[in-house]
């Protein structure tokens, strides 16, 4: 793990001194993160459950509003279940955001539209927490292994190879019509 960065930062002094924070934090730290993984039970035998590293970079400063700003890069490849085979897949996540701190719920509505909004408490902040919650905002809703094409199940449970798409032929119930008409305007 990579160690450029504390545990707990003040924000505006961070700012203040125009700081970067950057490095790696093991994403098995990450508590609200590791439900979403794949679980070691899916793991093919041999595999050690290993979740990796999270890679960022925080820069802090103010823009032209006074607004304290963070501009947040995160990288991380995580292993989460396809829901078109069920077997565990590698995502990889690399995500670019503009953070601005707020200290009250309030000042919420008050935060331009470019900036998602950071509730800091007592002029702490643990740079964990917005990385964890990037990574939790770039997870996809329903992940899908993009190397993977629709899934097709027997009926027995068990994977069956995709197979060919069946042209179905359309029926059009108003093609008589159309003829009887064509032949009453060339009469």
């Amino acid at each position: 793990m990579s160690r450029e960065f504390p545990d707990f930062i003040d924000p505006w002094k961070a700012a203040d001194g125009r700081r970067t924070f950057q490095g790696t934090m093991p994403i098995q730290r990450m508590q609200r993160l590791l439900p979403l993984l794949a679980p070691a039970d899916k793991l093919e035998a041999g595999q050690v459950q290993d979740y990796g590293l999270a890679r960022f970079t925080a820069d802090f400063s103010y823009d032209r509003q006074g607004l304290l700003t963070i501009a947040l890069e995160v990288e991380a490849d995580v292993s989460l279940i396809c829901q078109r085979s069920l077997a565990p897949y590698v995502e990889k996540i690399k995500r670019k955001s503009n953070l601005t701190v707020i200290e009250e719920v309030a000042e919420h509505d008050s935060v331009p539209e470019h900036y998602d909004p950071v509730l800091v408490e007592h002029r702490r902040m643990a740079l964990q927490d917005i990385v964890e919650e990037e990574l939790l905002l770039a997870i996809p809703q329903v992940p899908r292994n993009p190397e993977i094409g629709a899934v097709d199940l027997s009926t027995d449970g068990k994977i069956a190879p995709p197979s060919e798409p069946v042209e179905e032929k359309t029926h059009r119930p108003f093609a008589a019509l159309a003829g009887l008409m064509k032949s009453d305007t060339e009469d």
